[in-house]
């Protein structure tokens, strides 16, 4: 079925959807302290040739340690060692603030590790001409009818509250069906995590979605960059559908009549219909914003990364904690991939969190690892000729001052080091106790003289 983009979305939705980086999920008290800027060097203050503005940009998923709301601040940084003509590498890009926020700056190189990175980065990144015409729920809704009508009927939750054990009940039997036999070719989601972090009818229409994206795929009718935005609108409406608290490391148990209420909420969400409102607001800031600047989404090891580069502005934003992003982030990877995968078991039962069996594990994260991470990191950057800016907190695996002695000993006298400080509000995702997190963010910048 086709659509008219115009018909589909109003100025006010597009206002209301659109926010300025600076005003999402993190908050700064104070400025760029630009008297640690070396004698010589450009800062915000004395430089009026080139500035680093970051531009409106929807986010499309919740996101542990997001960049989102100090672009002001990178842009800031950026500016002091640009280049023109120079490529702008985001080494650990993850939820691709640095391309939504500068995508229209000039050539944007991005890379993680974990693969859905580079389908967000696409969205923001890779002009999308087909998708618009087609309406990906109205064909994904047979398939969702079919694979509803073929599994047992007592699976639906209440519209209201109920007992504890009556709710309880009916999410055992949801998550029964990772028992269940599927003759359909897209039952990932459905056999893996019903009765998770979603419903058995949630989780059919994921993979109803995905269905009809691969569809269209397969059958040239849409493009990478096409699929690569239906498939961030659909990353999107799991992460709003989703009852864990923002990332999947576990899902929450109904212990209590208010936990299983706020549960009940979020099973009573509608996929296709947190997938279509994405869908039309995310596809007229692309058609408004998005221009191909020659720019590369890759899914690398960051080593792998700097080796494949030429001289550019690299941004890095690596793990800070010993959390691997991997664990939180599983389910995302899972459907970016979708490739049926193994799931880790413990002493012969099948883990809670259902991560996949093999997930990259950061040397960032890990105590032992994390300084050869960053001398590898350093080398690398220095190799390629580059200039490094690199953001770590006073919270993270290794002491502010430890590295920025590791990043003068390893850029040497060819470079120049030096380090911005910015207050700002971390959020946690509900890792921990609080919500949320003082910390002071520091922007090490290294560049070559």
């Amino acid at each position: 079925m086709n659509n008219s983009v115009g018909s589909l979305i109003s100025d006010k939705d597009v206002s209301s959807f659109v926010q300025k980086g600076k005003k999402m999920d993190v908050y700064f008290d104070r400025g760029l302290d630009v008297d640690t800027t070396p004698e010589g060097f450009s800062t915000p203050s004395n430089r009026d040739d080139f500035k680093y503005s970051p531009r409106e940009y929807p986010q499309v998923i919740k996101y542990m340690g997001s960049k989102a709301g100090i672009l002001d601040f990178i842009g800031q940084g950026l500016a002091a060692v640009h280049a023109q003509g120079r490529p702008l590498v985001d080494l650990f890009a993850g939820a691709c603030a640095i391309s939504g926020g500068f995508g229209h700056m000039g050539q944007v190189i991005t890379n993680d590790i974990q693969k859905y990175s580079a389908v967000i980065a696409s969205t923001y990144l890779k002009r999308a001409k087909h998708i618009g015409m087609f309406d990906i729920v109205a064909l994904a809704q047979p398939i969702a009818d079919r694979v509803l009508e073929s599994l047992p009927k007592n699976l639906s939750y209440p519209t209201k509250a109920t007992s504890l054990k009556a709710f309880n009940e009916i999410e055992g039997r949801n998550r029964k069906l990772i028992h269940k036999e599927f003759d359909t070719s897209h039952h990932l989601f459905t056999r893996m995590y019903s009765g998770t972090w979603w419903s058995a009818e949630q989780c059919v229409w994921i993979d109803a979605l995905r269905e009809v994206l691969d569809g269209l795929l397969d059958a040239g009718e849409i493009e990478e960059p096409d699929f690569n935005l239906g498939l961030t609108c659909l990353l999107s409406a799991m992460a709003y559908t989703s009852q864990g608290t923002g990332h999947y490391a576990q899902y929450r148990d109904a212990k209590t009549l208010e936990g299983m209420a706020d549960i009940l909420k979020y099973r009573q969400a509608s996929v296709p219909v947190i997938f279509n409102r994405k869908f039309k607001l995310l596809l007229k800031w692309h058609l408004d914003n998005v221009v191909d600047r020659d720019n590369q989404m890759l899914s690398l090891d960051y080593r792998d990364c700097l080796k494949n580069i030429k001289s550019s502005v690299v941004y890095a934003d690596p793990p800070y904690a010993f959390v691997h992003y991997s664990r939180f982030y599983h389910a995302m990877e899972t459907l970016v991939k979708y490739d049926y995968p193994q799931i880790q078991h413990m002493r012969g039962q099948i883990v809670k969190g259902r991560y996949r069996s093999e997930r990259h594990q950061s040397p960032f994260c890990i105590k032992t690892q994390v300084n050869k991470a960053f001398s590898d990191m350093f080398d690398g950057v220095k190799e390629s000729g580059s200039d490094l800016l690199l953001s770590y907190s006073n919270t993270g695996m290794i002491d502010i001052e430890v590295l920025i002695d590791l990043a003068t000993d390893h850029f040497g006298s060819d470079y120049k080091v030096w380090v911005n400080n910015i207050d700002h509000t971390h959020m946690t995702m509900g890792r921990s106790k609080d919500r949320s997190r003082k910390v002071e963010e520091s922007l090490i910048i290294a560049k070559k003289c």
